[in-house]
């Protein structure tokens, strides 16, 4: 494989919030060095169903997670086993559903926190983080800057071929505090400021980036249904494929076969959604 590609979720991020308050991002489609749409979720639009479409390229009604409360080993092929099929290295850096849905379950919260595993079918390097005891009154979630440094010391040390980094802290604060309010204002600025410092680092790297969400959140704080709030977020590529016009609405089930086409893996018969990459 000569081509490399890091996808970034940030877990809960409306539309309206990545095209508005995500200057740094923003500032690279002006400058011609990013392209970004429209990503809308499938439904439920909740996060493990989402988590597990957008790695197997299936609709929920398909692969069977209707929600956060049913996590399991998935059976569809996915993005971390084609690419081990195809020759490469895989890595995440993400909550430990992402190790259960591909690697193993249940998730040991000992066994599964880290592990480097070279001969695995799916992830070889596997940073996790579980969220216990999430609530309002403590969001139980990691400093971005530490998991973007994880991601990058993985890149640097194992040279992957596919990292996956995914946090849940806009989605922990969107349920608390409601997406239009200064709380979240200044949480997806500091977020944005966060992250840019790597993109460049990433691309030196010889990676190509994508930065999108799994879903979004309506004004009340809520997702898992349908609607453009709770379904529609913003993804942006940083490479040198050319997508389509800006207009264009990406069904999440595209994500999984736009990676795979790019990186020159094998893509399965299940994946039947078109890459919007070329």
């Amino acid at each position: 494989m000569t081509t490399k590609l890091l996808l970034i979720i940030l877990d809960g991020v409306p539309l309206r919030n990545f095209r508005r308050l995500f200057g740094n991002l923003e500032g690279w489609v002006d400058s011609g060095d990013a392209q970004t749409w429209t990503h809308r979720s499938v439904i439920p639009s909740i996060s493990a169903s989402c988590y597990a479409s957008i790695h197997t390229g299936v609709a929920p009604a398909d692969h069977g997670c209707t929600g956060n409360g049913n996590v399991f080993r998935l059976t569809h092929p996915d993005v971390f086993a084609q690419i081990r099929k195809g020759g490469g290295t895989t890595g995440a850096v993400a909550h430990s559903f992402w190790s259960e849905f591909f690697n193993r379950a249940p998730f040991d919260v000992v066994r599964d926190i880290e592990y480097d595993e070279p001969d695995s079918a799916s992830i070889n390097h596997g940073r996790f983080h579980t969220m216990t005891g999430y609530g309002d009154t403590n969001q139980m979630t990691p400093s971005d800057v530490d998991l973007f440094g994880t991601l990058t010391n993985l890149c640097g040390r194992f040279d992957l071929t596919y990292g996956l980094l995914h946090t849940c802290t806009l989605d922990s604060m969107g349920h608390r505090f409601f997406h239009d309010c200064q709380d979240m204002d200044a949480a997806c600025f500091v977020m944005d400021e966060m992250l840019a410092p790597f993109i460049p680092r990433w691309r030196d790297m010889g990676y190509d980036v994508i930065v999108t969400a799994d879903h979004g959140q309506d004004d009340r704080g809520h997702h898992g249904g349908r609607g453009a709030l709770q379904q529609d977020t913003a993804l942006y590529y940083f490479g040198d494929a050319r997508g389509p016009d800006p207009s264009t609405i990406i069904d999440q089930r595209q994500l999984a076969p736009t990676i795979l086409k790019r990186l020159g893996a094998p893509v399965p018969d299940t994946m039947r959604a078109a890459s919007f990459l070329t």
